[in-house]
């Protein structure tokens, strides 16, 4: 046990942490029109590794997390492949902005919904999670992605990859 939690959720939730955080910085970094190429790395890899170990865990049956895990992958692909293999260009960059940002979202969620599972002050104030403070909190949280996805696709104008790469060569 690691802090209380066996040894393959302590990894899953230390991926996840690390997913959270540079696809924060990814996000930020689209703001800014910025590619952040280490920081997308990343954030990719371990949000990909964060859905596949999600389902290494213990469940008795099919769980709503096993659907956003799936819904995940599925994003994913999108995003690393508007990335790396189309180089953003055309409409591959607002693919790779919007599908980034949801596999961003869905940790964000996932992240909610167990805190309010396992934190005690949370869990006393949405034992459920129908009651009104973790709607609050999800609603808030889908609203604000909603709006900094939309903003995201309006200023994530980086330099075209190719160019990039030629410049950085000189």
């Amino acid at each position: 046990m690691v802090l209380g939690m066996p040894p393959l959720t302590f990894i899953h939730v230390v991926i996840s942490l690390i997913g959270i955080g540079s696809g924060l910085v990814v996000l930020a970094g689209m703001l800014n029109a910025q590619r952040l190429d280490s920081w997308t790395a990343t954030f990719l890899s371990t949000t990909v590794l964060t859905s596949l170990t999600g389902f290494l865990l213990p469940a008795p049956h099919f769980l709503p997390s096993h659907a956003i895990g799936i819904l995940s992958i599925v994003v994913l692909a999108v995003a690393i492949a508007a990335r790396y293999s189309f180089h953003l260009a055309g409409g591959w960059r607002t693919a790779y902005v919007v599908t980034a940002s949801i596999a961003l979202y869905f940790n964000v969620f996932v992240l909610i919904v167990q805190s309010f599972l396992k934190v005690p002050s949370l869990h006393a104030l949405a034992p459920t999670q129908s009651e009104p403070p973790f709607a609050i909190a999800q609603g808030t949280v889908l609203i604000l992605f909603v709006a900094l996805t939309i903003l995201a696709v309006k200023r994530f104008h980086p330099e075209p990859f190719v160019q990039a790469r030629t410049a950085a060569a000189r």
